[in-house]
């Protein structure tokens, strides 16, 4: 059963956030790609797939496809978590791209293609090159993963990619502050429990 929360995106890296759709906000881990309706409502959430082609592609689907997918989804996160906690906090090497051939086979399934279209203003329009995917079919839901986590990898400084410090937090994010000082997933939650935690171990301390 999909959960009925909002998804998580804390990560300032929409490839990021994919890896932090599994986490324990509470008091209990919730998956948020748990089946095919958390997978779909996840990636609407995203902002990964028009709401659109979500409607389509969901009455397009045969029976137990889309669950099947989010299955496909979850494999692709924990691969990819795994290849990212042991490189995080370091650069990137060139010996680290031959552990990524499964992404490199999933982006080469993706049909993006360049299109004009109008954007309208006073007096008339613009014409702009947009980039468009064709969405054959459910499967393809999974190739704006496949590119988010690849702009994780091109774009973003692994040394900048840290975990959340709270004592069982499993986010990750990338750290883009000026002097590069964010050590948790959120003040609102973990940063407040850790100043919770150090207030009342101070208190301990002086009786």
């Amino acid at each position: 059963m999909s959960p009925s929360i909002p998804a998580i995106f804390i990560a300032d890296s929409t490839g990021l956030d994919f890896l932090n759709s599994i986490a324990t906000p509470v008091d209990r881990q919730i998956d948020w790609l748990s089946d095919g309706d958390g997978f779909l409502n996840w990636l609407e959430q995203a902002g990964l797939a028009p709401a659109v082609i979500i409607v389509a592609l969901r009455k397009k689907a045969s029976p137990g496809e889309l669950d099947r997918l989010a299955a496909q989804a979850r494999i692709l996160r924990e691969w990819f978590r795994a290849f990212v906690r042991e490189r995080k906090g370091r650069p990137l090497k060139v010996a680290d791209l031959g552990e990524l051939a499964p992404l490199n086979r999933l982006l080469e399934r993706d049909e993006r293609y360049s299109a004009l279209i109008a954007i309208p203003q006073r007096g008339g329009a613009k014409l702009e090159v947009a980039q468009l995917r064709r969405w054959r079919s459910p499967e393809a839901l999974l190739l704006p993963l496949g590119e988010a986590l690849a702009k994780v990898l091109a774009e973003e400084d692994f040394t900048d990619i840290k975990a959340c410090e709270g004592a069982s937090c499993t986010l990750l994010f990338a750290d883009h502050t000026r002097a590069r000082s964010r050590r948790w997933c959120s003040m609102g939650i973990c940063g407040n429990r850790a100043k919770q935690t150090a207030h009342r171990r101070r208190r301990k301390d002086q009786h």
